[in-house]
């Protein structure tokens, strides 16, 4: 497991943060059916009970939007990833069907509401990853988004640069059919409560559909800052 560290700046903003990160051993597919089956039921049922005015009262998205603007970030303009997942599903359109890995953390974020980080281990640069504060003019490519004004986000960094923030991740790191190696980081701003069940989710999807092994889950919280 990659240790994660968090920087006093970021704990300084969101002293409830509490990250869940998950590393294993997986071997990636294109999108399965059964997967979609089980997505397709969850965004039906999220259609059927949830409005879009009240996609930002889920006490996961609010505290990462809040966390946003502690740090300077409008979460109106750079939403979290969760929350444009939600509202991409209460305005009729399907998640994007990307493979088996990107599809199971997608629908992990959707159904739980954590913005949820994903890389390719292999990819990573370093024994550590650190969780500070994008800077203005840091260069970041966003999946599918090009250039990306980190400035004021909360990003992950290895020994390279910046490999995600809650709102997109890196192209550099991003997972593809040979991946191999997986670390997942859920970031939980609302503090620990459900960051157990969510990464048991995970892991569970993971086993099931990507034949996952030699799983770990490591806790960390921001009480206890580098």
């Amino acid at each position: 497991m990659i240790h994660i560290a968090i920087s006093g700046e970021i704990a300084g903003a969101c002293p409830d943060l509490c990250i869940a990160a998950i590393s294993c051993e997986v071997k990636n597919t294109p999108s399965d059916p059964l997967l979609w089956e089980e997505i397709l039921r969850q965004e039906r049922l999220l259609c059927d009970t949830l409005s879009i005015d009240e996609i930002n009262k889920w006490l996961p998205i609010k505290a990462t939007r809040q966390a946003y603007r502690k740090l300077g970030k409008d979460p109106n303009r750079y939403r979290p990833s969760a929350e444009a997942l939600r509202r991409r599903i209460i305005r009729g359109l399907s998640l994007y069907r990307i493979d088996t890995l990107v599809d199971i953390v997608n629908f992990v974020s959707l159904e739980s509401g954590y913005s949820i980080g994903a890389f390719d281990m292999d990819k990573i640069r370093g024994k550590r990853i650190t969780l500070g504060v994008g800077q203005e003019g840091e260069s970041y490519h966003g999946i599918g988004k090009g250039e990306l004004n980190i400035s004021g986000l909360p990003v992950y960094r290895d020994s390279l640069g910046g490999i995600g923030t809650p709102t997109s991740d890196e192209e550099r790191t991003k997972i593809t059919l040979s991946t191999s190696g997986l670390l997942l980081i859920i970031n939980g701003f609302s503090g620990a409560d459900g960051l157990q069940e969510t990464s048991a989710l995970a892991s569970c999807l993971l086993e099931k559909y990507a034949s996952a092994t030699n799983i770990e889950i490591l806790l960390t919280a921001a009480s206890s800052p580098i």
